[in-house]
C-alpha cells in the first residue's frame, strides 16, 4: 500500500482526499432528480406519483393458491358433468396438453346459493361464501401454458418465457407507495419453486421496485421475518452516519462515471432498510391486535393459524400504505395440484385457506378498507374435468376462475363463462394480459401507457395485448 495513503481517515480528509465535496454531491443529486421527471427522484424512487386519471382502488392484496385450485370444485359448478360422470368428453380435448386424463370426473362437493346474489359456492368454502355478495367472479380467465413455471410467470408478469418485471413491481413502480418506511411491495411466503424470485422481481426496472418477501413457503409465517431488521451492534446515529458518508462518496463516483443503476439501486436498498428498522418490527408484532381478530383470521386453530396469520400481516401492510402485498398458500408438498386425491388435498388446503380469507375481507370492510384495497384470488390456471388417474385433475389453462372483491369491481357479479363441463372459457374471455389491464386501470393506470424503455423497446405488464374488462366495475 502507499505509504502517503493511512489506514484510517476521518471525514474531512476522506472527503478531500476523494475529491467527493459537497458541492459535486449536491449537483450529482440535483442532475439525478432533474433526469427522472416521473415523480421519483434519485434519493426517493419509491414517492408517491399521481396515477393516470382517477383510481377506484389504492392497493392490491393478491392472495395466491400455488398449484392450481379446480374451479369445478369450487366457484364454477357444472350440472352436466355432474351428471355425466365417467363418460367421454364429447369434444376434443386441447391440442397442447400437460398429460394425459380420461373419462369426466364429477366433482366431489355439493354446491349451495348464498346472499342475494345468489351465486353458487362450493362446500369446501363455507366462510367464503358468506362474503359472496363482495365478489366479482370472472369464470372465463385462460392462458397460453400449462406447465407451473410458465404459468406462474405470465400470472405474475406477463410472460411465461422472458425475465420481465411482477405485476406488483409494474404498480409499484407506476403509482410509488405511501409509506416511506416500508418496501412498495412485500410478498409473504412466496413459493421459490417454478420461476421463484421472478416472480416477485423487477427484472430490468430499477431495483427498488421488487418485492421484499416476508421467509417462503417453506418457513412457518410466525417465522417469517425480514432478515437483519435490527442491528444490535450498531446505534441509529452511527448507522445514519456512515449512510451518509457512503452516499457522499457514491455521489461523486456517479458525478464523474455518470448514471449507474445497479449502483443507485443499491443505495436505494440501503436507505430502505435504515428507514424499516423503524417500523417493519411493529408491522410483525401482532401483540396490539385483540383476541376477536386474532379468531376472526383462525389465529386459535393450529389448521387456520398458518396462513391466518399471512393475512392479517396483508392486512397491517396494506394500512400502512404498503402497495401491492401477496399471500402465498403453498407448502412442500402438494399445494393445490391435486394430480390424484383430489378430495383429500383440497378439503386439507380449503380447511386451511377459507376461514383466513374470510377474516381478511371482514376485517378489511370494517376497517372501511375494502373501498379501495382490490382484493384477488386465485392460482395460475385450473383443472380438467377429465380425470387423471382415478380420482386427480391435470393442469388447465383453458378456461377457470378468479374472484375480485372491492377497489372498484361489481359485487355480486358473475362474469364469463367456460363451457358446460368447464374445458374451455367460452363466453366473455378474459385473457390474463386482460386481467393485468383491468388491475392496473382499478388502480388508475394506463396499462399501455405505463412503459420501461429497456434494450430499445418500450416494455409494459401487458406486453402487446391485454383489453381492459369494464364489465366487472361498479
Amino acid at each position: 500500500m502507499n505509504h502517503l495513503w493511512p489506514r484510517v481517515w476521518n471525514r474531512r480528509q476522506m472527503l478531500r482526499n476523494t475529491a467527493a465535496g459537497f458541492g459535486s454531491v449536491a449537483l450529482a443529486a440535483l442532475l439525478a432528480e432533474q433526469s427522472r421527471g416521473d415523480g421519483a427522484t434519485a434519493s426517493n424512487p419509491l414517492a408517491p406519483k399521481a396515477p393516470h386519471f382517477a383510481p377506484k382502488a389504492k392497493r392490491i392484496i393478491f392472495l395466491f393458491m400455488k398449484g392450481g385450485p379446480s374451479h369445478l370444485d369450487t366457484f364454477d359448478p357444472k350440472p352436466m358433468l355432474q351428471r355425466d360422470d365417467g363418460k367421454p368428453l364429447p369434444f376434443a380435448k386441447p391440442r397442447v396438453q400437460f398429460a394425459e386424463t380420461g373419462a369426466l370426473l364429477a366433482s366431489p362437493w355439493k354446491f349451495r346459493r348464498y346472499g342475494e346474489s345468489g351465486i353458487a359456492v362450493s362446500e369446501l368454502f363455507p366462510n367464503v361464501a358468506q362474503h359472496v355478495d363482495d365478489l366479482c367472479l370472472i369464470h372465463s380467465l385462460h392462458g397460453t401454458n400449462a406447465a407451473h413455471g410458465g404459468a406462474l410467470l405470465m400470472l405474475h408478469t406477463g410472460s411465461d418465457t422472458f425475465v420481465r418485471p411482477s405485476m406488483g413491481s409494474w404498480i409499484t413502480y407506476g403509482l410509488g407507495t405511501e409509506n416511506q418506511n416500508l418496501p412498495g411491495f412485500v410478498t409473504i411466503c412466496p413459493t421459490l419453486a417454478h420461476g421463484g424470485v421472478r416472480n416477485w422481481g423487477s427484472a430490468f426496472l430499477p431495483a427498488a421496485y421488487q418485492g421484499t418477501p416476508l421467509g417462503n413457503a417453506s418457513v412457518p409465517s410466525d417465522q417469517a421475518q425480514v432478515r437483519y431488521i435490527k442491528n444490535d451492534r450498531l446505534t441509529t446515529e452511527v448507522q445514519r452516519t456512515q449512510l451518509d458518508l457512503l452516499a457522499e462518496l457514491n455521489g461523486d463516483h456517479l458525478d464523474v462515471s455518470g448514471p449507474d443503476q445497479a449502483l443507485e439501486a443499491r443505495l436505494d436498498s440501503f436507505e430502505l432498510a435504515f428507514r424499516m428498522q423503524t417500523e417493519m418490527p411493529e408491522v410483525q408484532n401482532l401483540a396490539g391486535e385483540s383476541r376477536a381478530t386474532m379468531q376472526l383470521y383462525g389465529m386459535d386453530d393450529p389448521v387456520t393459524a398458518d396462513f391466518g396469520r399471512q393475512c392479517l400481516l396483508a392486512r397491517r401492510l396494506a394500512e400502512r400504505g404498503v402497495r401491492f402485498v401477496q399471500v402465498t398458500h403453498s407448502d412442500t408438498n402438494v399445494q393445490w395440484d391435486q394430480h390424484s386425491d383430489l378430495k383429500g388435498g383440497h378439503e386439507k388446503n380449503a380447511r386451511e385457506v377459507d376461514r383466513p380469507i374470510a377474516g381478511l375481507l371482514s376485517d378489511l370492510k370494517a376497517r372501511g378498507l375494502l373501498d379501495d384495497t382490490l382484493v384477488l384470488w386465485g392460482g395460475e390456471f385450473g383443472r380438467t374435468p377429465t380425470a387423471q388417474g382415478k380420482n386427480g385433475r391435470d393442469h388447465n389453462p383453458e378456461g377457470f376462475t378468479m374472484w375480485l372483491a372491492g377497489g372498484g369491481v361489481k359485487p355480486g357479479y358473475r362474469h364469463g363463462a367456460t363451457d358446460d363441463y368447464g374445458y374451455y372459457a367460452v363466453e366473455d374471455k378474459v385473457h390474463i394480459h386482460d386481467l393485468h389491464a383491468t388491475l392496473l386501470h382499478l388502480l388508475g393506470l394506463n396499462h399501455e401507457a405505463l412503459t420501461y424503455r429497456y434494450a430499445g423497446r418500450d416494455f409494459r405488464l401487458t406486453d402487446v395485448a391485454g383489453r381492459v374488462v369494464t364489465e366487472v366495475m361498479g
